[in-house]
């Protein structure tokens, strides 16, 4: 009998975030903290050899967390991370095989708490820097809301190459419906997945002011200074030491422990605090 609907399928692709040294070649130049995405490569076609995010088809019986869970395990050895739900992608030509609808998920980890390590279908993984450069913008007025558009360069690297991307962000307010809409110019991520990560970036950026996300990158014990540290690469500015302190007091606890081998006066250490309630950063 004919099938009375289109069934396309249907994926899972997950972008995880960690803030660690910057992979930096010169020996001669002390490493600073940056906010890295776990990339694998591609073991089969389409995009064969290609780094990309990794992700999974959804099985038949198979709830989206469960598949989203599976593939992170099978693929790259990571397990009971913090993840959440983004966005649907579901443009029809975005894989060359059929027609796929993807729901992506955003995940962040202490990276040095869980050994990576390629699993199935995955030649290759590793943690690389992520760099963004805006080239260009434009702003256009209209008579019911405006035209926005920005150009943003994306550099990933790790230590023996730079994968580049460039994508535009557009932005329309047309009688106070907000659309928002990416474009890419140029990538050597497989499939779409320079528009997942973009995406996945601004999401995370905003969510720090009103969230305890960044927590979800930080050891159980922490200083206050490697808390604003993370704080300041994700919101990408410096924070005034006594202002972040005063407005960060109560998501924390202060411990009975302190820094070892700190290599000077140890800092005191704190922990998340559990009972806090959220208000904006």
């Amino acid at each position: 009998m004919e099938e009375k609907y289109f069934r396309p399928s249907v994926t899972v692709d997950s972008i995880i975030f960690t803030i660690r040294d910057s992979q930096i070649n010169n020996y001669r130049k002390l490493p600073e903290k940056k906010l890295q995405i776990l990339l694998v490569k591609r073991g089969q076609d389409p995009f064969k050899d290609q780094w990309s995010i990794p992700g999974t088809f959804v099985g038949e019986k198979e709830r989206l967390e469960e598949a989203i869970n599976r593939s992170l395990e099978e693929k790259t050895n990571i397990k009971d991370i913090y993840l959440e739900q983004l966005y649907t992608w579901g443009d029809p030509n975005r894989d060359p095989r059929t027609r796929v609808i993807s729901t992506s998920y955003m995940g962040l980890v202490d990276s040095e708490n869980i050994k990576i390590k390629p699993g199935k279908f995955v030649e290759d993984i590793d943690w690389f820097d992520i760099q963004l450069n805006t080239l260009k913008e434009t702003n256009k007025e209209r008579k019911n809301g405006y035209y926005k558009t920005e150009d943003i360069e994306i550099l990933l690297s790790n230590k023996t190459l730079t994968l580049k991307n460039k994508v535009r962000v557009v932005k329309e307010l047309r009688n106070g419906n907000l659309i928002i809409y990416t474009q890419i110019l140029q990538s050597d991520l497989a499939f779409d997945h320079a528009k997942l990560l973009i995406y996945a970036i601004e999401r995370l950026k905003n969510k720090v002011e009103y969230t305890t996300i960044a927590f979800n990158l930080m050891p159980e014990r922490f200083t206050l200074t490697q808390l604003q540290q993370v704080y300041e690469i994700l919101l990408d500015k410096p924070l005034l030491k006594a202002n972040f302190r005063r407005k960060i007091a109560d998501m924390v606890i202060e411990t009975n422990e302190q820094e070892e081998n700190a290599g000077h006066r140890p800092s005191k250490l704190y922990k998340f605090n559990t009972n806090w309630q959220p208000h904006i950063f």
